[in-house]
């Protein structure tokens, strides 16, 4: 019997529409539920509708809101919330790295 040791890895994608409906492909890179709500980071994937190459260091903070009954996406405004948000997740991605590593 043989162990493949490498997994296939499947990217969890989301597509948004920005003010001018354009399409904008991201891929959800972590998720958090905490007091505050539900959060989630996003980097742009490199099949963007603009077609930009994505900064690897580049990511996104939106909340996962219900609007009549439907869910949605919102960005955070909450400067002080954002910088919390973004501490912890860089925290979770820095320590899913050093595992990576071990």
């Amino acid at each position: 019997m043989s162990i493949d040791n490498e997994q296939e890895y499947e990217a969890d994608l989301v597509v948004l529409l920005d003010d001018e409906g354009n399409e904008h492909e991201f891929e959800i890179i972590d998720e958090i539920e905490n007091d505050d709500g539900y959060f989630m980071a996003l980097i742009p994937t490199l099949n963007d509708a603009e077609g930009d190459v994505a900064d690897a260091d580049e990511y996104y903070i939106f909340e996962l809101v219900n609007v009549d009954g439907e869910e949605q996406l919102s960005e955070v405004e909450d400067e002080a919330l954002l910088d919390k948000l973004a501490d912890i997740f860089e925290s979770r991605y820095a320590q899913a790295m050093e595992d990576e590593e071990e």
